[in-house]
């Protein structure tokens, strides 16, 4: 697995190591040598023995090799830093005057990349989301996406990774959770008026007001304005500022080779184009004269290469002549920038609004005290004198008045004023004592001009006084404190002499005034001026310390300013004062550069030289010796192939380093300053790529996430100019025709150097390495399938690398064993990887059985989550061998079978925890199409087979054990839909039936095998159940009384449930999935249909036997027996001796007979639990009954009914009429040819005794009548 690199690592200045190959020449000479002192020895002291001179002796030499050492790598710095600088001055005249290249504007936007702390704050946003802390409504469905999204994808380490990086962007983030809704929205149901499109559009909603958390939206949205625009197009200062970052230059060395290179004169850039232009000519011409070509891959090519120089320099020629002629630089605009983000390539000139001299607004609080006067002597002491002040023309204030004799006050007056040099005047006046005085005479006066950073104590001041006044001396003592606004950061008198303001050496007065936030302005005033009368705006400029300029009179510690195209010169007569004003300008202008005071006896002497020796490549302010040297040196003799590839490379740090999720991809700006640098100066397009390929598979092989469309694109490049066309190779003696072959290269080169051959090969190799690697950790360099399509790309690429030339394709069946490898050994790497993530590897032999099983399915939920995520991020791109990705995840699941095997073998026998593993693997195996019936799946099936046949078999046998001991100690009291021992059988028979549904097992003759057994186990078992309930049946029945007493027990209705439960259970439990009964037991129904019926016909004769009792009795009223006189006298005797019953006597075995209807129609209705079941039991209760009392009358046809039989007969056939209607029995049943016989009869009946006795009745009829009692 590849360990991935931070992409937040610091550091501007690139390793020196990787610059071997640089040569000197570019840089120039080296400054000065390594100083060697040959006075200094290591002291000795004096020891017995001389071990103390030797231990010294040793300390020396090491200190010599750190010196000697240290002294190397300076030097080696120092080197490298001029290099940087030359390469510095070249891409400061592209940019200044670029004449081949334009800025691309057509590239793909780039996002924002996602960092560590990012990354950590949307997780903490997701969970509290999850956690229900946040205000966003969502329903169970997105809640489980996004959980299922924290945990898979936020959590993952693999993420972590790619955020490291540096290649992750929001963008990411959220594609991956759309890909993941959708397949989650796919499988919810439809829902009527709501598109699952609209879910889509609402769940992303919801993730982004996730996402973005409680975030200002304007002012992310300004900072994706910014971000947008320099990534897009950049001004000139933009590109400067970004290669001073990218090379290391400070920004003042910048502002004087600017200056020193005069980038603001487009007259002298295109006259320096021209020069580089005639050196390059010149140099094509001296190599064909001395014949110094570079090693080509075949001698014909010396021709072509002086071609190839001269034809690239008349193209720049045509270019530059194509440019039309402009009049000089830019009118230069004195403006306040807002922002440099906001600036664009093409509108330099417009940068901000200008700053104004009404915009610079001070204003400054004076403090006026007088104290007293002196040498006032021509005064009589008693006479009057006072004071006045006034500020520029302003309101006058007066003090008090005082003798001439002690002339003192102490007033103050507070004045307001805008000027910076306010004018001051202060008045001593006395009283007139003429009649006609209009006007106080006036004494003396003073007018000041104070400053922010006069005196603040009083101090005496020679007043003017008039001609005619006898008082010369005349002296007041007052003080003037001038209070410092706020935006008034410096001020003071300072020589100043510029190239656009302030262009005379001249003596003013300046105030540094703070304008905004980011605005700063030096200002120079007038006297009793409000407005400054120049001004220059600070940002941009760069001040520090610099030697005393000859001619310029005036001042004595220099200073200055610098910027792109203007120099003001500064000087004061008093170093602090410089001091101060060198650090306020320096906080003012923002510069990173912090000025240093130079010795002071360095700045003293105006005409001397620095007694320090300065370095030739120091570009000091105060040593600028090395700048000239770096802008005269001729391009021609530079090598820009290596000066290219130092550029090249560190551009490429700086944009992997930059908050945009790059993949190696150069910025707009970038790629024009790179192209205008390799068409201005000859740099080969081969060199280049090859260049930029070393590059881009450094930062790959240090984990940093790399488009390999960008590779590919400059592999085929650098292909397509190696190999050519085949025809390359046959060459002809005339130049014409060499020249026509090597046409079809991509940048028109037909020359092939030895060296670019051999980098080529070398870069194959390498990127042939890289890429297996890459597509052997796909799941690492690829994850989640981000960045989108870059595995395709890799297999792409792959396959154009391992072609030998650009027309020979390569082999489909070699590319398939390179993958199919490569899938191999990402197998177990995927595999190792996962047992250290779940922590299992190395203490296996320590747990316990039942933790390795845990462990087991652990690593076994891991392993299908790898495989499903394989499948949905990387499928895809494997989709040219599909069969190959099928055998990835056979060796992962072989990997994973060594574990399983060793985890069940020490597992108990007989223990049934193991089959939860199996769900889980099979659920996910069957559903595979590559997968299911594969090598794994079988030897799963094979594992398990045993196991589930032995559990059928001990569940067989338990639940047999279980009827058997449950129907001997049945209570059959109700329980559920029967008793407890049927509940418990069905619900056993009902959930081993679901264990094995749920297995799922995958081969179908097993399957129906399983099935069928279970269906024939069910019948037996409910063949046992429904003969042990019937057989408990009829033994309840044989006990039963057969008297009116007699009420059907609840356990007899608990047998009736525990029946019609079977049957209801017999559908689901005996009956294949296809619809056809059991073939073992086909009589399970009809055996429960029979006992159901023998089980009513007994209840119901039992019925029949107590109706039977109650008409034995009346049989016994017959006419002509010997107990029907009998009868007949204990009824009346039973009449006359109960009065209380005169209405209805000798009606108790009608009473007792209804009650005993009654109470069991009662208890059946209320116990047994299916109304089909007490329909027909009612209805053949009621036939038998029927029919028993019609057979009993016609027994009796031809005899009359004694009063008593006939009034017990009406009342009992017409209440059990009643009552069995009130419980539902049709009235077909209920008027059938019994009831009518026995109706006829008992109405003739009735009538025969209505006409014999009477009343004798007693109101007992067979019509309906609302008075009877009930």
């Amino acid at each position: 697995m590849l360990d991935p690199s931070s992409s937040e690592d610091t550091g501007g200045e690139s390793d020196p190591e990787v610059f071997p190959e640089a040569p000197r020449k570019a840089a120039g000479k080296p400054c000065g040598s390594s100083r060697t002192s040959g006075h200094s020895q290591p002291r000795q002291s004096t020891a017995p023995g001389g071990k103390t001179g030797a231990k010294d002796s040793g300390v020396s030499c090491g200190e010599e090799e750190e010196r000697k050492e240290r002294e190397r790598r300076e030097k080696e710095e120092e080197e490298e830093r001029k290099m940087k600088l030359q390469i510095y001055v070249f891409v400061l005249r592209c940019v200044a005057y670029p004449f081949n290249a334009k800025q691309p504007t057509d590239m793909a936007r780039r996002q924002q990349k996602v960092n560590k702390q990012q990354l950590q704050a949307v997780k903490e946003r997701f969970l509290a989301f999850l956690n229900g802390e946040t205000q966003i409504v969502a329903d169970e469905a997105f809640c489980n996406a996004v959980r299922s999204y924290y945990e898979g994808f936020l959590k993952s380490e693999r993420v972590s990774r790619m955020v490291q990086s540096g290649g992750c962007s929001a963008s990411d983030f959220r594609e991956v959770f759309k890909k993941n809704i959708e397949r989650r929205v796919r499988s919810l149901p439809e829902i009527d008026g709501l598109s699952k499109e609209t879910v889509l559009s609402s769940w992303i909603a919801k993730y982004d007001a996730i996402y973005r958390g409680e975030e200002d939206m304007r002012r992310q949205s300004q900072r994706a304005h910014l971000s947008a625009v320099s990534e897009l197009i950049l001004s000139k200062e933009q590109l400067y500022e970004m290669f001073q970052q990218i090379l290391g230059i400070r920004k003042f060395e910048h502002q004087l080779l600017y200056n020193a290179c005069q980038l603001d004169n487009v007259d002298e850039q295109a006259a320096q184009i021209r020069r580089e232009l005639d050196g390059r000519l010149q140099l094509a011409e001296q190599i064909a004269r001395e014949r110094r070509y570079p090693q080509f891959v075949s001698a014909d090519m010396e021709v072509l290469y002086v071609d190839e120089l001269r034809s690239a320099v008349n193209l720049l020629m045509a270019n530059l002549e194509s440019l039309p002629v402009s009049k000089g630089g830019p009118d230069f605009k004195q403006k306040l920038k807002r922002s440099s983000m906001n600036n664009s390539f093409l509108d330099m000139g417009d940068e901000g609004d200008i700053l104004s001299k009404s915009e610079v607004v001070l204003s400054f609080t004076l403090e006026i005290v007088i104290v007293e006067v002196q040498g006032l002597k021509s005064m009589a002491p008693n006479r009057i004198v006072y004071c006045t002040m006034e500020v520029d023309g302003g309101q006058k204030l007066q003090t008090d008045q005082a003798e001439a004799s002690r002339p003192q006050w102490g007033t103050q007056g507070d004045f307001t004023t805008t000027h910076p040099l306010p004018s001051v005047k202060v008045k001593l006046f006395t009283e007139s004592t003429a009649v006609l005085a209009l006007e106080d005479k006036e004494l003396g006066r003073v007018v000041l001009n104070p400053t922010t950073n006069g005196p603040k104590q009083a101090e005496f001041h020679r007043m003017v006084v008039p001609k005619s006044s006898q008082d010369t001396d005349l002296k007041i003592k007052l003080a003037v404190r001038m209070d410092k606004p706020p935006n008034m950061k410096h001020s003071g008198y300072v020589y100043a002499l510029g190239q656009r303001v302030w262009k005379r050496w001249k003596r003013r007065y300046f105030v540094l005034v703070q304008v905004s936030q980011y605005t700063f302005a030096m200002c120079s005033y007038r006297e009793k001026k409000a407005e400054p009368q120049e001004l220059m705006q600070l940002e941009g400029y760069t001040v520090d310390y610099c030697d005393p300029q000859p001619g310029l009179q005036g001042g004595r510690v220099f200073f200055n300013a610098v910027k792109e195209g203007d120099l003001i010169m500064f000087a004061c007569d008093d170093e602090q004062d410089r001091v101060l004003w060198v650090q306020a300008m320096y906080r003012a202008t923002g510069q990173s550069y912090k000025p240093v005071p130079p010795p002071q006896n360095k700045t003293t002497n105006c005409r001397g030289g620095s007694l320090n020796q300065a370095s030739p490549i120091s570009l000091d302010p105060s040593q600028r010796q090395g700048v000239e040297e770096l802008i005269s040196a001729a391009p021609c003799h530079f090598d820009h192939a290596a000066l290219f590839t130092i550029l090249q490379k560190n551009t490429l740090q700086h944009r992997m380093k930059d908050s945009f999720s790059c993949l190696g991809w150069f910025s707009p700006g970038q790629v024009f300053v790179l192209d205008e640098y390799c068409a201005r100066y000859g740099v080969r397009g081969c060199h280049r790529h090859l260049s930029y390929l070393k590059d881009l598979m450094e930062c790959s092989e240090n984990n940093v996430l790399v488009d390999p469309t960008l590779l590919h694109y400059s592999y085929a490049f650098c292909a397509s100019h190696v190999h050519g066309n085949r025809s390359e190779w046959r060459f002809t003696f005339n130049p014409v025709c060499v020249l026509c072959v090597f046409a079809d290269r991509p940048d028109g080169m037909g020359t092939v150097t030895v060296d670019e051959k051999e980098q080529f090969e070398a870069i194959r190799n390498r990127l042939i390495a890289l890429l297996d690697n890459q597509i052997t950790h796909f799941r690492y360099c690829f994850p989640f399938g981000r960045p989108d399509g870059a595995l395709k790309a890799t297999l792409s690429l792959q396959e154009r690398v391992l072609m030998k030339d650009i027309t020979t394709p390569v082999p489909p069946e070699d590319m398939k064993k390179l993958v199919q490898r490569c899938l191999e050994k990402a197998a177990r790497i995927n595999y190792s990887q996962l047992m250290e993530y779940a922590q299992i590897k190395g203490q296996r032999s320590f747990r316990s059985p039942e933790k390795r099983l845990e462990d087991l399915t652990r690593l076994g939920e891991l392993c299908i989550e790898v495989l499903q995520q394989n499948d949905e991020h990387h499928s895809e791109a494997f989709s040219w061998w599909p069969e190959l990705m099928a055998e990835h995840a056979e060796m992962f699941l072989f990997l994973y079978q060594a574990d399983m095997d060793a985890a069940l073998q020490i597992q108990p026998v007989d223990s049934w925890d193991s089959f939860p593993l199996f769900q889980l693997l099979n659920n996910f195996l069957r559903t595979d199409p590559h997968l299911c019936n594969g090598t794994f799946h079988k030897h799963l099936q094979d594992l398990f087979v045993p196991l589930v046949v032995r559990y059928i078999d001990l569940m067989e046998s338990s639940i047999a054990q279980s009827i058997h001991q449950g129907f001997e100690q049945e209570t059959w009291q109700s329980v559920n839909n029967g008793s407890a021992t049927s509940e418990d059988l069905f619900w056993k028979l009902d959930a081993l039936q679901l264990f094995v549904l749920d297995l799922h097992w995958p081969e179908p003759e097993f399957a129906k095998h399983l099935e069928q057994r279970l269906k024939l186990m069910a019948s037996d078992m409910m063949e046992a159940c429904v003969k042990r309930t019937k057989s408990a049946f009829d033994t309840k029945m044989q006990k039963a009384s057969k008297t009116t007493d007699f009420r059907v027990p609840p356990s007899v209705c608990t047998m009736f449930n525990v029946l019609m439960d079977a049957k209801k259970q017999c559908s689901k439990l005996c009956v294949l999935d296809s619809g056809q009964e059991q073939q073992y037991h086909s009589k399970i129904d009809v055996l429960i249909d029979d006992a159901f019926k023998e089980m009513i016909s007994s209840l119901v004769s039992k019925f029949a036997a107590v109706l039977d009792g109650v008409l034995s009795k009346l049989s016994r009223y017959d006419e002509g027996t010997l107990f029907s006189s009998i009868l007949s006298f204990t009824v009346s005797s039973r009449s006359f001796f109960c009065p209380g019953r005169q209405g209805k006597p000798g009606m108790d075995v009608a009473d007792t007979y209804i009650t005993f209807v009654r109470q069991n129609q009662d208890i059946l209705r209320d116990h047994i639990n299916d109304e089909l079941c007490i329909e027909n039991m009612f209805e053949q209760w009621y036939t038998g009954s029927m029919k028993m009392v019609c057979v009993w009358l016609t027994d009796r046809l031809d005899l009359q009914l004694h009063m008593y039989q006939l009034k017990t007969l009406i009342k009992i056939v017409k209440k059990t009429y009643r009552d069995f209607r009130l419980q539902g029995v049709l009235d077909g049943t209920l008027n059938n040819k019994s009831y009518e016989t026995i109706y006829n009869r008992l109405t003739v009946e009735e009538a025969t005794a209505a006409v014999k006795a009477g009343d004798g009745l007693q109101g007992i009829s067979m019509r309906d009548s609302e008075e009877e009692d009930d």
